[in-house]
Formats: structure tokens, sequence, C-alpha cells
């Protein structure tokens, strides 16, 4: 089997890269590293890598015409709500128009895929109260991000249904886990946490905390990926998180308890864009067969515990992970 994962060098996208090799698919990069880094695919030496924006028609037809996969995951995009806002034609360019040209020329040369699947965001929902989230939940895009995103859901699920492709959409909530970069203009509220704490910098909270997120570990969401490859799941859009709200409050606060240590923290006024509550229903995961492995408490333990191993690798000194939490009283 062959995969396509574009972004595949970025913190989802290697995750699920490593995932795939260890399930034997030989796998095919294309990032142009403008988020991503070569480092963070840790079977570099097995994968091909082509750093390359995916806006390139020539290259991608190329590619997808030679290599003839069985599975594309669409991981490239803008991820930044406000560098949409900043530069609303750029994102349109790549987190809409470079799929739809993807799923033409597929359409075209009529690729035998066994799924297609793009990666869109929680960003759709916006701020309607209904809640938890649940797929056919009214949307309300509020950035040139969410609009591009819910557009393109509905481009991916039309293919599928006009021209018989095999497309299915994913809805990421929170992510978070070893390999985001909190320097980066992209990065989740946890990588950024993370770091503040590790290198004891102001963290700058915007509103006063009662915003509502639901995290997800890295390893649950690849657990989904996985699942709904598969299960050869089709035409359908699906949430992936862990269906908890907690405010960013509970969340600092239960942080700082792993840490033992506590934020400084620099409040500033609500960012334009940002989404007041925010909590997924997941019945249509775990109907594929999908079950937690990392609660909050525990994944927040792992990130830690990861980012302490990393710092004592840098400085040569003890590397045994500095761990001494209790898994079974986070669970």
């Amino acid at each position: 089997m062959k995969a396509l994962v574009t972004g595949g060098a970025g913190f989802i996208g290697s995750h699920l890269v490593d995932s795939l090799v260890e399930k034997g698919m030989d796998v095919v990069v294309v990032d142009d590293l403008s988020m991503g880094k070569v480092s963070n695919i840790n079977n570099i030496d097995i994968v091909t890598l082509y750093i390359q924006d995916v806006r390139n028609q020539t290259f991608m037809q190329s590619l997808l015409q030679r290599e003839r996969f069985d599975y594309i995951y669409f991981l490239a995009a803008v991820a930044s709500v406000a560098d949409s806002i900043e530069h609303p034609n750029e994102t349109h360019s790549i987190n809409h128009n470079a799929v739809l040209d993807t799923l033409e020329f597929i359409r075209a040369i009529n690729l035998p895929l066994k799924q297609f699947l793009f990666t869109s965001s929680a960003a759709v929902y916006g701020n309607l109260p209904e809640l938890p989230k649940k797929e056919d939940s009214r949307v309300d895009p509020l950035s040139p991000y969410a609009i591009d995103k819910y557009a393109t859901e509905r481009y991916v699920l039309a293919y599928g249904q006009l021209y018989n492709l095999p497309t299915v959409c994913v809805r990421f909530f929170n992510v978070y886990g070893p390999g985001q970069n909190p320097s980066s203009p992209y990065s989740g509220v946890l990588s950024i946490l993370t770091d503040c704490l590790k290198n004891n910098r102001i963290f700058t909270l915007y509103g006063d905390g009662s915003q509502t997120r639901d995290f997800i570990y890295i390893e649950d969401v690849i657990q989904a990926l996985l699942l709904i490859t598969e299960k050869h799941v089709k035409n359908q859009v699906l949430n992936i998180a862990n269906g908890l709200e907690l405010s960013l409050s509970q969340i600092i606060e239960t942080y700082e308890n792993i840490v033992g240590d506590k934020l400084t923290i620099n409040n500033e006024t609500v960012r334009s864009g940002d989404v007041k509550r925010s909590v997924a229903s997941i019945g249509q995961l775990i109907s594929l067969g999908y079950s937690t492995h990392w609660p909050l408490k525990r994944g927040l333990a792992q990130y830690w515990k990861g980012e302490q191993y990393a710092l004592n690798r840098g400085s040569n000194t003890d590397t045994s992970m500095n761990n001494d939490i209790d898994y079974e009283f986070l669970k």
C-alpha cells in the first residue's frame, strides 16, 4: 500500500507518517517546510520527502500520475486563525484551492484511490451555543481559516458523492503533544504553556481564561485516523476529540500541579475570531471502535515528561526521563 501525506513534516503529519510506516506502508511526504521540519519524521530514511508547495499543480499532478497512491491524507494548510485574517487570499490558495485542484486531477485521471482524507477543524462550528458540537450541528465559521475549512469540506464530500471518490473529512479539535513548535504562530496553546513553564517565560492569556476547549493528545488523534482508514469510512465528516470540555483556567491549573510550578500570566483582550466555547460529540468515532487512551492529565504528564527528557539530553545530563509521576492516579 502507498500513502501520500501532504504536510507530513508538521506536528500531526509527522506522527501520522511514522505510524503509517510502522504499519508497512510506502509513504511519500510533500511539505514546503514552512511549518514542518525534516527532523520531525523519525523514519525519514525510508520515507520519500518532496520539499514542495501543494499549490504547485505541475508537481502535484506529475506525482499523482506517477505514484498512483492508495491513500491520500491532506494535512497541508495554513493553520493559524490570526494569519488567515492577516493574509486571507494566501490562506485560501492553500487551504481551499490546492485541495480542490488535487481532487479535480484525481477525478480527471480516474485514480483508483481507497481513501482521500481531508483534515478540517472545529473552528467551522464558531460560537453558536449548541453543545456538544455534533457533525451535523449548525456551523458559523468566524475567520477566513474556518470559512476555507468548511467550504473545502463541502467540496471533498461533493466529489465523493458526485464522482464516486472515497472521500472523508475529519474535524480536529485541540491537538497537543510532542513535536509542536511553541515559537510558531500556528502553535497550539498547550505547546506555548509548556514552553513558558519550561523556560520561565510569561504566558499571554487572551481573555479571562473561561474559554473552553476539547483537548486531544496526538496519540489518540493517530488512533482515530488509522481507524477511519481501516474501516474504509467515506462520505462522512467526523469529529476527532476527547468529548470533554475544560476551561483554559482549569487546564493551566492542572498543568501547574503536574509540573509543580506556577505560570506568570499577562492578560490581554480576546482576539478577533477566537471561539468562546468548544466541545465535541464523538459518538461517530466511538462507533468505529475509538476510545480515549490519553485523558488530559495523563497526556499532559507524558508531554511534560518528554520535554524534560529532551531538555536533559540537550544539556548532556541525566537522561532517565526525570519521572516521578503516578500514572495510575492520573488516569
